[in-house]
């Protein structure tokens, strides 16, 4: 499996790209909930919607201060290796051993304090809302191998009044080891919650995305606010 290979100049180059696309892509990164900060390693289990989720966890763990890793199909890695310089480590789905050393590793990264590992158990990209989610053991055996502290995380993008797609956030509640369906229960709770979301009131900003056409030519004409769900 290839690991994570994070640090140096290379890292820096690969989230100095990341940050720029992200806000050329979206109008911004919402979050709803407040950011856990245990003492030891946490395991942040989410939904899986978009390509962009891996980008998007990343911009969540810079902004928390996590020492951020998370788990990609191997073959994908092989085709965009530097991914690796932020965090992504690979797995080929299906296969028990190619599995049982991912599960190693992570197990690895979470006895380091102030890492997350996020697990996207659904195992592949799924619609957004589909029901029930239906979710690998795999994050369960990590939980309990690791006796990870773990932390639900609801993703959802979502366009409203303007040009450009936001993309809202929903941590849950830090929880133990539990089974499956704990696990299921937290994130189809974080998937339902953002789902019922029509305006971003409340929600804390993360990341600024460039201003889109109508944000511009409102600013132009003096609107204030202009293009805010």
């Amino acid at each position: 499996m290839r690991q994570a290979n994070k640090g140096g100049l290379g890292t820096w180059v690969v989230e100095a790209y990341l940050r720029r696309k992200m806000r050329q892509a979206f109008r911004g990164v919402w979050l709803s909930g407040t950011l856990p900060r245990p003492p030891g390693a946490l395991l942040v289990y989410a939904n899986h919607t978009s390509w962009w989720d891996g980008f998007v966890v990343h911009a969540l763990g810079q902004a928390a201060g996590w020492d951020a890793y998370a788990l990609m199909e191997e073959k994908n890695l092989q085709r965009y290796p530097f991914l690796g310089r932020i965090g992504a480590f690979g797995v080929w789905p299906g296969e028990a051993g190619s599995s049982l050393r991912a599960l190693r590793y992570a197990g690895g990264l979470l006895r380091r304090p102030g890492a997350a590992v996020f697990w996207f158990p659904e195992g592949e990209i799924r619609p957004f809302g589909e029901s029930p989610l239906r979710l690998s053991r795999g994050v369960e055996v990590l939980a309990r191998m690791a006796q990870a502290s773990c932390c639900s995380l609801g993703i959802r993008y979502a366009f409203f009044e303007a040009e450009k797609p936001d993309v809202l956030l929903e941590v849950g509640p830090v929880h133990p080891p539990a089974p499956l369906s704990t696990f299921q229960a937290e994130l189809a709770a974080r998937v339902a919650s953002l789902a019922r979301r029509t305006r971003l009131d409340g929600l804390q900003q993360l990341l600024a995305g460039a201003p889109g056409v109508a944000e511009r030519w409102d600013a132009v004409r003096g609107v204030p606010g202009g293009g805010t769900a």
